[in-house]
């Protein structure tokens, strides 16, 4: 039965720490900008071209 109270109390200390967490990143402003990581990865990176890059076609 103690081991029951036991996990009980963990997991109460693990729920605290993700709200904890939670709070945390919305203060530092983790969650601000939710559209630019979407767009990103459509996007084309600059890629300077040199002649180790050029093929010879």
């Amino acid at each position: 039965m103690s081991i029951i109270f036991f996990m009980i109390g963990i997991s109460l200390l693990m729920a605290l720490g993700f709200l904890g967490a939670f709070f945390w990143s919305m203060k530092t402003g983790q969650q601000d900008d939710l559209y630019t990581p979407s767009i990103r990865m459509l996007l084309d990176d600059d890629v300077p071209t040199t002649p180790e890059t050029q093929s010879n076609v």
